[in-house]
């Protein structure tokens, strides 16, 4: 059975197409969720919305506690740490991760932030030893088969590979080198873009993107 773990990054609520001023990126992960679930039935959903509740940012404490041998924390230690376990627990048990992250000043959004810095965990996500031959950090993930599918929305456009604005896009890229730190490097992604135009071409961007969406459903299902 697969188990799928959904975010959603984005602060708008709802759907664009049936929510006046929804988000996009919802759209695109409640899309490719029901194609998958309808497609495997059998698969379990864990839904994580950090744009709406977005996991608070690390502090000196929760750098204190995430540093500190589990064997040696203090109480106050398990408690900072509470919500950080919860999301790395929900992560090891993902075979697919369906996020949802828009693009806000060409970067994920400061709830999908957080969140990274809440599951790349020493000791949990990766490995640390300074006596280490080499690098001395490694991927606890790396091996797993976990799969990443990143939705992401533009306001402008010519921000893929290649495009006019791809040197000011770092959305995908932070996002991927975060994940391939901890050992989840298969990767997909599908964007919306022209979103500030609110014209065909936005629409026509969000029927390409819908597409994109259902083709990678068909394409991870085999």
């Amino acid at each position: 059975m697969t188990t799928l773990l959904h975010i959603d990054a984005s602060a708008r609520h709802g759907e664009s197409g049936s929510t006046p001023h929804g988000s996009h990126t919802r759209r695109l992960t409640a899309r490719l969720v029901k194609r998958w679930t309808d497609m495997h039935p059998e698969t379990k959903v864990i839904y994580r919305d950090v744009g709406q509740n977005p996991p608070p940012p690390v502090t000196g404490r929760w750098i204190h506690a995430a540093f500190t041998h589990e064997a040696k924390r203090e109480p106050w230690m398990h408690e900072e740490l509470r919500l950080s376990d919860l999301l790395v627990e929900e992560l090891l048990q993902a075979d697919m991760i369906v996020a949802g992250v828009p693009m806000y000043n060409f970067g994920p959004p400061a709830q999908f932030k957080a969140y990274i810095d809440n599951i790349v965990r020493i000791g949990r996500t990766f490995g640390f030893d300074r006596s280490r031959n080499g690098d001395p950090y490694w991927p606890l993930l790396a091996g797993e088969g976990k799969q990443l599918v990143i939705l992401s929305s533009r306001g402008d456009y010519g921000y893929q590979p290649g495009g006019t604005l791809a040197g000011r896009n770092h959305v995908e890229t932070s996002i991927q080198t975060a994940f391939a730190y901890i050992g989840i490097v298969d990767t997909q992604s599908v964007a919306v873009e022209y979103d500030e135009y609110a014209d065909q071409r936005l629409a026509d961007s969000i029927g390409k993107a819908e597409a994109a969406v259902d083709a990678l459903v068909t394409q991870l299902s085999r």
